[in-house]
């Protein structure tokens, strides 16, 4: 089975931003009744990105702009300048624009210290439309909810 939503996270600035709670207040309800299953994010933009990373030292984040900013250095010769010399697109290849994360009794699977982020890179805020999918087995879902031990089927 499988359950979809577009939904918007609000404008933030750049750099890299915890989303956790807003992805999960969007999401609820596809997943709170899932036994077993996978949610998968994907970003509709090509100069922002989503990772997974620690969410409990807010240095990490820092961290992680400061290193993307060394690896990918605004001041090289970009042919792609529509709007100012534009590192966006490449950073956002680099981290990707999609993840999954595991679905268990309803909640995400994540570790202690993880947590969902938004990789922006854009010197403006913009909105970001982010598609989540959930894919679960059904017949997990029946069994939970009948009392019936799926393993005597």
């Amino acid at each position: 089975m499988a359950w979809q939503k577009t939904f918007t996270l609000s404008k933030r600035a750049k750099g890299c931003h915890l989303v956790t709670d807003e992805i999960l207040n969007n999401i609820r309800p596809g997943i709170e009744n899932v036994k077993i299953g996978m949610l998968y994010l994907f970003i509709q933009h090509t100069s922002a990105a989503l990772t997974v990373n620690e969410n409990f030292d807010k240095d990490v984040r820092k961290d992680m702009d400061m290193a993307l900013d060394i690896i990918v250095p605004e001041n090289l010769n970009w042919l792609h300048t529509d709007e100012g010399p534009d590192v966006s697109h490449t950073k956002a290849s680099l981290v990707g624009s999609s993840i999954a994360v595991p679905i268990t009794d309803g909640r995400l699977n994540l570790g202690t210290w993880q947590g969902i982020y938004l990789a922006e890179f854009r010197h403006i805020p913009h909105s970001r439309h982010i598609v989540a999918t959930i894919l679960y087995d059904l017949f997990a879902i029946i069994c939970s909810f009948t009392n019936i031990r799926c393993s005597d089927i």
